[in-house]
């Protein structure tokens, strides 16, 4: 069975759903921790203070978390003595309310058996989902059972978050941890997206081609050809600060005439 809770849009109409239209969040927990209670006082702001812990139940309420709307569906779970028949929120919840009542140290330590079986569930899977520690009834502190050192050690322990609220008293607070899954969810969810490839170019100057360039042949100088660099053999070329001068005469040396010299740079060769 399933209620729908929260006020309806004027005209029928939502606007624009987020990234993350929805967030199904299940609440576990030993009998007598309150899970009902907060569930109620979540939604309609009231507090009631007995319920039948038989009663299994899901709402539906439309949520407004950091100006994103959001359709957050809430699972009072109804186990008996601990975990059991798992499944049906294991493959349902996008995260999980785990809650204790600060008073009852056995509340406390059946809660670890919840937060064993997540973590065997989230070992199993390929999709991690946020689990937090809750210490209810935080109205009873005359009465606690549980410090909060404690409570803060097994979340540490189990890599979730940890509140201690009271469902009797405290709206914003008990809304807020609400508000806080759905925010983890979408962060699980940003962490999850696939990483885009990032391809960075080097853009270097094309050198020009030119065509081989024969020098003319003048009173016996051997005739000579030599090519211009293209892209090809670029690296070849050396650097500015190690080229040097280098002069070429003619091999004739009976030429009454002073033979002209050609001026390359080193690491040409002449054909």
């Amino acid at each position: 069975m399933s209620s729908m809770f929260g006020k309806p849009r004027a005209g029928g109409e939502r606007p624009p759903q987020s990234p993350l239209g929805e967030c199904n969040v299940a609440i576990l927990g030993c009998r007598g921790a309150g899970k009902s209670a907060l569930t109620v006082k979540f939604l309609t702001k009231r507090f009631i203070s007995e319920y039948d812990p038989n009663l299994e139940d899901t709402y539906t309420s439309e949520e407004l978390v950091d100006q994103q709307p959001v359709l957050l569906k809430v699972m009072d779970t109804a186990d008996q003595d601990g975990p059991g028949n798992c499944e049906r929120y294991l493959c349902w919840a996008s995260a999980f309310l785990v809650v204790y009542s600060i008073n009852d140290r056995k509340s406390f330590e059946g809660c670890q058996s919840y937060l064993e079986v997540l973590a065997l569930h989230a070992r199993g899977c390929q999709r991690r989902c946020p689990v937090l520690l809750l210490g209810n009834k935080l109205d009873m502190e005359q009465y606690r059972q549980v410090p909060a050192a404690e409570g803060m050690s097994l979340a540490s322990r189990f890599g979730c978050l940890f509140y201690e609220v009271s469902a009797c008293q405290d709206f914003a607070g008990v809304q807020h941890v609400f508000h806080e899954a759905v925010r983890e969810v979408r962060r699980q969810a940003e962490r999850s997206l696939p990483v885009r490839p990032l391809f960075i170019t080097e853009e270097r100057p094309c050198l020009p081609v030119a065509m081989p360039v024969a020098l003319p042949t003048r009173h016996g100088l051997a005739s000579c050809t030599f090519n211009t660099l293209s892209t090809v053999n670029y690296k070849e070329i050396p650097s500015v600060a190690q080229a040097k001068l280098v002069t070429v005469k003619s091999s004739r040396a009976q030429s009454k005439r002073k033979a002209p010299t050609l001026t390359l740079l080193k690491g040409f060769k002449i054909f």
